[in-house]
Protein backbone atom coordinates (compact mmCIF):
# COMPACT_ATOMS: atom_id res chain seq x y z
CA UNK A 1 0.00 0.00 0.00
CA UNK A 2 0.88 3.53 -0.55
CA UNK A 3 -0.18 6.61 1.16
CA UNK A 4 -0.10 10.31 -0.87
CA UNK A 5 -0.85 13.32 0.86
CA UNK A 6 -1.20 16.54 -1.12
CA UNK A 7 -0.16 20.08 0.28
CA UNK A 8 0.09 23.27 -0.96
CA UNK A 9 -3.48 24.14 -2.48
CA UNK A 10 -5.10 27.02 -1.63
CA UNK A 11 -6.42 30.34 -2.79
CA UNK A 12 -4.55 32.60 -5.69
CA UNK A 13 -5.37 35.92 -8.00
CA UNK A 14 -5.28 35.24 -11.49
CA UNK A 15 -1.61 35.15 -12.60
CA UNK A 16 -0.37 34.12 -9.39
CA UNK A 17 1.55 30.53 -8.95
CA UNK A 18 1.15 27.86 -5.91
CA UNK A 19 3.40 24.80 -5.46
CA UNK A 20 1.63 21.34 -4.34
CA UNK A 21 3.18 18.76 -2.62
CA UNK A 22 2.36 15.43 -2.61
CA UNK A 23 4.34 13.00 0.10
CA UNK A 24 4.13 8.96 -0.42
CA UNK A 25 4.06 6.78 2.61
CA UNK A 26 4.20 3.29 3.04
CA UNK A 27 5.84 -0.19 3.04
CA UNK A 28 5.17 -1.59 0.11
CA UNK A 29 6.73 0.68 -2.50
CA UNK A 30 9.04 3.68 -2.63
CA UNK A 31 8.30 5.84 -5.33
CA UNK A 32 11.47 5.17 -7.62
CA UNK A 33 9.16 2.30 -8.69
CA UNK A 34 6.17 4.20 -9.24
CA UNK A 35 4.74 6.61 -11.97
CA UNK A 36 3.39 9.51 -10.74
CA UNK A 37 0.77 11.91 -11.69
CA UNK A 38 -1.14 15.08 -11.11
CA UNK A 39 -4.70 14.77 -11.78
CA UNK A 40 -7.82 17.90 -11.15
CA UNK A 41 -11.26 17.51 -10.95
CA UNK A 42 -13.40 20.79 -10.95
CA UNK A 43 -17.28 21.01 -10.01
CA UNK A 44 -19.59 18.70 -12.64
CA UNK A 45 -16.60 18.01 -14.36
CA UNK A 46 -14.92 14.53 -15.29
CA UNK A 47 -11.40 13.83 -13.67
CA UNK A 48 -8.47 15.26 -15.95
CA UNK A 49 -5.16 13.97 -16.18
CA UNK A 50 -2.58 17.20 -16.34
CA UNK A 51 0.84 15.92 -15.31
CA UNK A 52 2.46 12.68 -15.22
CA UNK A 53 5.97 11.51 -15.17
CA UNK A 54 7.26 7.80 -15.15
CA UNK A 55 9.72 6.40 -12.56
CA UNK A 56 12.52 7.12 -15.66
CA UNK A 57 11.77 10.51 -15.50
CA UNK A 58 9.45 10.81 -18.54
CA UNK A 59 7.12 13.88 -18.46
CA UNK A 60 4.23 14.35 -20.06
CA UNK A 61 1.34 17.04 -19.49
CA UNK A 62 -1.87 17.40 -20.89
CA UNK A 63 -2.66 20.63 -23.37
CA UNK A 64 -4.65 22.73 -20.67
CA UNK A 65 -1.39 23.11 -18.93
CA UNK A 66 1.70 22.72 -20.80
CA UNK A 67 4.54 25.40 -20.29
CA UNK A 68 3.02 26.62 -17.22
CA UNK A 69 2.85 23.68 -14.91
CA UNK A 70 6.02 21.94 -13.99
CA UNK A 71 5.75 18.49 -12.47
CA UNK A 72 8.91 16.94 -10.85
CA UNK A 73 9.94 14.38 -8.30
CA UNK A 74 12.40 13.72 -5.72
CA UNK A 75 12.89 9.96 -4.94
CA UNK A 76 14.80 10.87 -2.32
CA UNK A 77 12.10 12.46 -0.19
CA UNK A 78 9.53 10.02 -1.86
CA UNK A 79 7.59 13.28 -3.12
CA UNK A 80 5.98 14.41 -6.17
CA UNK A 81 5.54 18.39 -6.73
CA UNK A 82 3.60 20.13 -9.11
CA UNK A 83 4.70 24.10 -9.52
CA UNK A 84 1.98 26.31 -11.17
CA UNK A 85 2.32 29.38 -12.68
CA UNK A 86 0.24 31.91 -14.46
CA UNK A 87 -3.13 30.38 -13.18
CA UNK A 88 -6.41 31.24 -14.05
CA UNK A 89 -9.55 30.95 -12.72
CA UNK A 90 -10.17 27.80 -14.99
CA UNK A 91 -7.33 25.99 -13.06
CA UNK A 92 -9.59 26.09 -10.22
CA UNK A 93 -10.44 22.50 -8.96
CA UNK A 94 -9.20 20.39 -6.78
CA UNK A 95 -5.88 18.60 -7.25
CA UNK A 96 -4.69 14.88 -6.85
CA UNK A 97 -1.89 13.49 -6.70
CA UNK A 98 -1.84 9.25 -7.55
CA UNK A 99 0.64 6.60 -7.75
CA UNK A 100 1.09 3.07 -9.85
CA UNK A 101 3.11 0.52 -9.88
CA UNK A 102 2.22 -0.97 -13.39
CA UNK A 103 4.60 -0.62 -16.71
CA UNK A 104 2.37 1.71 -18.74
CA UNK A 105 3.03 4.23 -21.90
CA UNK A 106 3.68 7.44 -21.39
CA UNK A 107 0.68 8.67 -23.10
CA UNK A 108 -1.33 6.49 -20.86
CA UNK A 109 -0.40 7.96 -17.69
CA UNK A 110 -2.68 11.14 -17.79
CA UNK A 111 -5.44 8.30 -18.20
CA UNK A 112 -6.92 7.83 -14.32
CA UNK A 113 -6.10 4.07 -13.80
CA UNK A 114 -4.10 4.52 -10.88
CA UNK A 115 -4.31 2.07 -7.63
CA UNK A 116 -3.27 5.15 -5.30
CA UNK A 117 -4.62 8.28 -4.39
CA UNK A 118 -4.24 11.38 -2.55
CA UNK A 119 -7.30 12.78 -0.89
CA UNK A 120 -6.40 16.17 -2.77
CA UNK A 121 -6.21 19.53 -2.35
CA UNK A 122 -8.57 22.54 -3.55
CA UNK A 123 -7.09 25.11 -6.05
CA UNK A 124 -9.13 28.38 -6.11
CA UNK A 125 -8.09 30.87 -8.21
CA UNK A 126 -9.92 34.14 -8.63
CA UNK A 127 -9.77 36.79 -11.36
Amino acid sequence: QVQLLESGGGSVQSGGSLRLSCAAAGSTYYTYVLDLAWFRQAPGKERQGIAAIDRSGNIIYADAVKARFTISRDNAKNTLYLQMSSLTPEDTAMYYCAADARVRSLTDLLQPYYDFWGQGTQVTVSS
